[in-house]
């Protein structure tokens, strides 16, 4: 273990001089009496494991409205939140008792500032919980100990991701500090601070006890109705099919009896793989083996805040007057599935493909929740996702924008992919302390899913991104290809390690929060487009049909906007969930009913639609809808034929004059206007051409049957030539698109904003009587006025700016950055974030307009100008053809 070299080389044993200021913050101080014995249940556990099980501790119900599998923090946490929103008939089944799984070993450790905004909110709630709610509920102690956290660096780029950390803290109310290695040597007098650059103390963190804190959390549920039963092994899960074909849960089966329930949670940890499998559900996670070690007793250790050595993957948790100390190699050692079912005593932890949680109904089964895969963060993310899941089994959706721990965000095609899962968890785990920079992407199994441009745009110096398996361009290097290679496990397991490996190391050029090295690359590419002509590969777009008796139906149930104009209109539009939140953006093309020409058209003998959709939610967006479908009983069909084709955007003034040398129609106004398409002739090949821009200017998309897009590609560069046509990628698209204004999905536009918040109103059909999913929310917010909105910040300075800025008006927080990017036809930095009146009042124009605000980057504040409407193009004249 090579961090316990790391974690003895940092403290150093030395008499210990009275405690600074900043470290007498703890709320509760630990003994002072020597450590007697270690507080680990290595003993206990493997003693209690060996003891016949006595059968369950309560009887098992007939019927429960839900049943929570696992004992653990997610799943009595999952309940407790269950009993405390109202839903009470439900039962917990534990195999063993409380805590026996992975929870046990847990460190407990509770830091309150991540580099995501919704995982402050979680861990605020889990905080909440556990230091205030739990104890006023029951009068009993969970263990919560805040004897504060800190977090080292070792250089400047991880002292400037903490400083990111302390900006969007201030938005939240988050106490913490940048500290000299001299004042951290005040906090910490045992630390050797000779290799330190600086630190972030945030006085609030603290420690939980995973047994009081578990037990606890069981008795305040079972108060409040639940039951919660142990030594009861789950041993099936019935699943019928319903009229519709539909897939449903109905029954838990034990040794001890049947439950019938329509929903099960699958909190089960490292088992949660076999818990799925029992009902047809795929959970992605893979168990590694995970140790840590606990220190002789340390004197003047007492009191001390428990550390986080990124740099060195290690930390320091309080234990008494002794450490515990566990860290993350690049070799993890994996553990097998015949291990798995015998050895229960192990420390073993479950890990994800992008090392963040799996949550929310299952895709192949209505009913089966999952609440699993958390990264050894189960304690100190459990409050907030187990209140987030109990919302989501009652409501259907989770109160916050819960996509980024959401199953859905896999594409199916992964999830069973036991060489993709492998990959992908080992390179979360190996990085799970690396510095989180705004433009990394995976190495590990990459190329899983390539459109029919991915071959010649490599050799023409394509970087690629990965998005939900695809890989899309991301920017074009003048330098030549740089193809992605097959993962090495970074060296581990005897594996050579990948040489001259260009992509890594322009990956390696990308880790900084200043402008790239290839800044001027993406700015040639984004103003060759704003003056000329740029080809965008945007193929890994979801692409789907409905149709079927019911299609018009659900298109005026599914989409904020009126769809049903006549064949060939395209129209861009939200749909949202039942709280008027936006589940997506995307484009509805109404299509001629006719045979069948695919994958061009569907067949159909009434109405037709063609849904476009960003790629990287598809999966997302088919699950959403097939939902809505199954829920409402319409009687549709959605098919998928992403796959099948591919898609090129040709955007810029030039555009028109390219294509019609391509396209064997009419571009004018006239005849081809803005939001509207028609299946047309390419070079001999039949597209659907769609005039639409992501990127605010004159431009059309072709998609195209897969067996002819490289013949249509060749035919667009070849008449491009004489313009100067360049390809160009997403890192062009993010800049070009949020100059111009236009959303991102999961960006500024989320589940948990409204299209009235978020500036889309214009994509809302309120003046018109047909009903939609959310629109009563939207009319009582529009009739309360909004309590949130969006606004666009620029700064005259030029330094960059990713998201989580703090957005402050006259002094006061009221917000952050949610999304920003350099707009290099302005010349600016751009950022769209959600401000809030700090007296709870109404956001107006008046509001904005009054205030003078500015942007806080890493602890510096600039001087920032509030946008009603986007500073590029307001009038949306380029889009339109007409430049001046």
């Amino acid at each position: 273990m090579a961090f316990l070299g790391s974690a003895v080389r940092r403290v150093v044993l030395a008499v210990r001089p009275p405690l600074s200021p900043l470290c007498r913050t703890s709320a509760r101080s630990y003994s002072s009496e020597p450590t007697k014995e270690k507080n680990v249940p290595y003993e206990k556990t493997l003693k209690q494991e060996v003891q016949a099980s006595s059968g369950p501790t309560k009887p098992l119900p007939r019927s429960a409205d839900a049943v929570v599998i696992g004992g653990g923090s997610l799943g009595c946490q999952t309940i407790y939140h269950l009993a405390k929103m109202g839903m009470t008939n439900v039962v917990l089944l534990e195999r063993d008792r409380l805590t026996a799984g992975t929870t046990w070993h847990t460190a407990g450790l509770l830091w309150q500032l991540r580099p995501s905004d919704v995982e402050v909110e979680l861990l605020a709630h889990t905080r909440n919980v556990i230091s205030k709610d739990l104890e006023e509920e029951t009068g009993l102690h969970t263990g919560w100990i805040q004897n504060g956290g800190l977090f080292i660096a070792s250089n400047k780029q991880r002292l400037d991701e903490y400083k990111r950390l302390m900006s969007l803290g201030k938005v939240y109310g988050i106490e913490s500090h940048v500290l000299s290695p001299a004042e951290t040597k005040d906090l910490y007098p045992l630390m050797n601070v000779d290799d330190l650059y600086g630190t972030l103390y945030v006085p609030k963190d603290g420690t939980m006890d995973p047994a009081g804190t578990c037990t606890t959390l069981s008795r305040a549920a079972s108060a409040r109705g639940a039951t919660v039963i142990e030594n009861c092994p789950v041993t099936g899960i019935q699943v019928r099919t319903d009229d519709l074909g539909v897939k449903r849960v109905k029954a838990v089966e034990t040794p001890h009896g049947t439950i019938e329930t329509p929903c099960v949670v699958n909190c089960a940890g490292v088992w949660a793989t076999k818990l799925g499998e029992m009902a047809g559900v795929k959970v992605p996670l893979i168990a590694m083996h995970h140790a840590y070690v606990v220190t002789e007793r340390i004197e003047g250790i007492q009191n001390m805040p428990n550390v986080r050595d990124h740099d060195a993957s290690v930390y320091l948790r309080l234990q008494g007057d002794a450490l515990s100390v566990g860290g993350y190699e690049q070799n993890p050692i994996f553990w097998d599935e015949v291990s798995l079912n015998i050895v229960f005593s192990t420390l073993k932890q479950s890990f994800t493909a992008d090392h963040k949680p799996l949550m929310g109904e299952a895709p192949e089964v209505r009913g089966f929740f999952l609440g699993c895969g958390f990264n050894s963060a189960g304690m100190m993310l459990g409050g907030g996702c187990g209140r987030e899941l109990a919302h989501w089994i009652i409501h259907g959706r989770p109160e916050k924008d819960m996509y980024g721990y959401d199953i859905r965000r896999f594409h199916n095609s992964l999830t069973d992919n036991k060489h993709w899962i492998r990959e992908r968890s080992h390179e979360s785990y190996a990085k799970n302390y690396s510095v989180v920079f705004p433009f990394d992407e995976p190495l590990a199994s990459r190329n899983m899913r390539k459109d029919p441009f991915h071959q010649v745009l490599t050799e023409q110096g394509c970087v690629f991104q990965e998005r939900h398996g695809w890989e899309r361009p991301g920017w074009f290097n003048k330098e030549g290809p740089a193809p992605v290679k097959d993962y090495d496990y970074y060296g581990a397991y005897d594996m050579k390690k990948n040489v001259n490996y260009k992509y890594n190391e322009l990956l390696g050029k990308e880790y900084t929060f200043d402008f790239p090295p290839h800044h001027d690359v993406i700015k040639s590419e984004c103003l060759s487009c704003r003056h000329g002509v740029a080809v965008f590969d945007m193929s890994y777009f979801g692409k789907f049909y409905l149709t079927g008796p019911d299609a018009k139906k659900a298109a005026d149930w599914l989409f904020t906007a009126d769809v049903n104009k006549k064949p060939g209109s395209t129209v861009y539009t939200c749909m949202l969930n039942k709280r008027g939140g936006a589940e997506a953006d995307l484009t509805v093309s109404r299509l001629e009913p006719g045979a069948a020409n695919l994958p061009l058209a569907p067949e159909s003998n009434g109405d037709a639609y063609y849904l476009a959709i960003g790629g990287g939610v598809a999966e997302h967006n088919w699950n959403h809808i097939r939902t809505v479908l199954q829920d409402q009983d319409f009687r549709c069909q959605l098919t998928d034929h992403s796959e099948d084709m591919g898609m090129i955007s040709i955007q810029g003034p030039k555009s028109r004059e390219v294509l019609q040398e391509v396209l064997d129609t009419d571009l004018s106004n006239e005849a081809f206007p803005f939001s509207s398409h028609k299946v047309v002739n390419a070079a001999g090949h039949q597209v659907r051409a769609m005039r639409l821009s992501f990127v605010g200017e004159l431009g059309w998309e072709l998609h195209i049957p897969k067996d002819s897009c490289l013949p249509v590609y060749h035919a667009v560069m070849a008449a491009g030539a004489k313009h100067s046509i360049i390809n160009s990628g997403y890192r062009a698209i993010d800049s070009l698109s949020i100059e111009k204004g236009y959303r991102h999905w999961h960006a500024d536009l989320r589940p948990d904003d409204t299209p009235l918040e978020s500036g889309l109103a214009f994509t809302c059909k309120l003046k018109s009587s047909i009903p939609f999913q959310g629109r009563d929310r939207l009319e009582k917010q529009k009739e309360e006025g909004l309590r949130r909105r969006i606004v666009c910040f620029t700064i005259d300075e030029k330094v960059p700016m990713f998201g989580l800025e703090a957005i402050f008006r006259n002094g006061v927080p009221v917000g952050h950055l949610r999304r920003s990017d350099y707009g290099f036809f302005i010349d600016k930095t751009i950022g769209y974030g959600y401000i809030r009146n700090p007296d709870g009042g109404v956001v107006s124009a008046d509001f904005i307009k009054s205030g003078e605000f500015t942007l806080e980057r890493m602890g510096v504040t600039y001087k920032a100008k509030a946008h009603l409407k986007s500073p590029f193009d307001p009038e949306n004249k380029r889009v339109k053809g007409i430049y001046a």
